[in-house]
């Protein structure tokens, strides 16, 4: 049996056993807090305690290696330039599609806003923009790396990689140092990723028997729009990307399988670096140099699932609150939702402080997001999905131009 079908089998044993748990409680009052609590919870973070562990040096370690062997400081600067374009034109797209299609069915109409009492959400105060930029610079690598500051991380590594690249034979023996850590680090990832399936089963059983399945009822519309404009940004965003990199649609779904199961079940971009890695550049045939830079780099600034949701919840809160958003509304949206997903990190439901921001610019209640959290989690899992596939998907484009295959 491989991994991905472990993995799945694990989702659907944690979906059901977390269903059955759910309704023993609902309906026949019985006490699960002690299965759910102290087994299932402990289970499941430790898993993701395990992978977080490994994400800062996965992210420093594989950028400074795809830097340095880019080869050429033109490479480096085209190569940038063109992933960090995709990136935000990708995003663009995914809250235009979003924004669209949640403004012809209007997931909000049927909501009573009386709903908000059964939810609550503690506002936190938002960054501004220069605050977020700023934000981005490390005053203290180390202080960074301890944080979990990913995206402070990432300007480190590259600026680490950029000099060792212009450092002539002595950067090489560092760099020859940083590509057999390198191997280390992914070797640990892989021991961490072979429990899999136990943590797999943890949490989503834990989701589920806490939230069940009746949490969706009431926002169904909703769910619904958001899961279809994921996957209209799959099939005609990365489909053309897929297309123009002579990848065929199922082809690449069928090569990621593995790399899809893991970010569903962890809901976290950053955890799924490896998984993402490997199915990359041993499926697909993109060049290390390619990949071990995009992927990392796309893992914590390409968050077009977090985007698509931000649009339709800004507008599913708008159609509750009967608030009518104008075209310079929808631009703001566009606009502010792309920069914040720059800024969201790449960890379960981050979003939804960046959600705070993009309310706030158009003048929507931020309270409203109380209507959402009761799904964030189970959609967060959707979302990631898509996220590591426009992540390979980009990079396979990339690759493509860059004669990396």
């Amino acid at each position: 049996m491989n991994f991905t079908q472990r993995i799945l089998i694990s989702m659907f044993l944690g979906i059901l056993f977390g269903i059955i748990l759910n309704i023993s409680y609902s309906i026949f009052g019985f006490n699960i807090n002690f299965l759910v609590e102290h087994i299932l919870y402990p289970l499941g973070s430790i898993f993701i305690s395990l992978l977080k562990l490994m994400v800062i040096p996965l992210v420093f370690v594989s950028l400074v290696c795809g830097v340095t062997s880019l080869q050429s400081l033109d490479a480096l600067r085209r190569i940038s330039l063109k992933t960090i374009s995709l990136y935000l034109v990708t995003t663009s797209l995914a809250i235009t599609i979003a924004l669209a299609l949640a403004y012809i069915i209007s997931p909000g109409d049927s909501i009573n806003i009386s709903l908000i009492r059964d939810y609550s959400f503690e506002s936190q105060a938002t960054l501004s923009f220069s605050s977020v930029l700023i934000n981005i610079f490390p005053d203290n690598p180390i202080r960074a790396m301890a944080d979990g500051e990913i995206l402070q991380v990432i300007i480190f590594a590259l600026l680490f990689g950029f000099a060792l690249a212009i450092s002539g034979e002595k950067g090489k023996k560092v760099s020859h140092f940083f590509t057999d850590l390198n191997e280390v680090i992914i070797r640990m990832v892989f021991i961490i990723i072979s429990i899999a399936p136990i943590g797999v089963f943890a949490l989503i059983a834990r989701t589920f028997a806490i939230q069940g399945i009746e949490v969706l009822l009431p926002l169904l519309s909703y769910c619904i729009s958001v899961i279809l404009a994921l996957l209209l940004q799959l099939s005609l965003v990365y489909g053309l990307l897929l297309y123009l990199s002579n990848i065929g649609f199922i082809k690449f779904l069928k090569c990621m399988r593995e790399a899809i199961s893991f970010a569903f079940s962890t809901a976290s971009s950053s955890a799924t670096i490896p998984v993402t890695l490997d199915a990359v550049e041993k499926k697909l045939h993109v060049k290390k140099s390619i990949a071990s830079f995009t992927i990392p780099l796309g893992a914590t600034i390409n968050m077009d699932g977090t985007a698509i949701m931000q649009g339709v919840a800004t507008v599913f809160i708008a159609n509750v609150y009967a608030i009518d958003l104008v075209f310079s509304d929808y631009l703001m949206v566009i606009i502010t939702a792309t920069l914040a997903s720059i800024g969201t990190a790449a960890v379960p439901s981050a979003g939804m402080i960046m959600l705070a921001m993009v309310l706030e610019q158009v003048g929507l209640p931020v309270e409203g997001i109380a209507l959402v959290l009761g799904v964030d989690r189970l959609l967060d899992m959707f979302r990631t999905s898509i996220n590591i596939l426009g992540d390979s998907a980009i990079t396979c484009f990339i690759a493509k131009t860059e004669d990396k295959y």
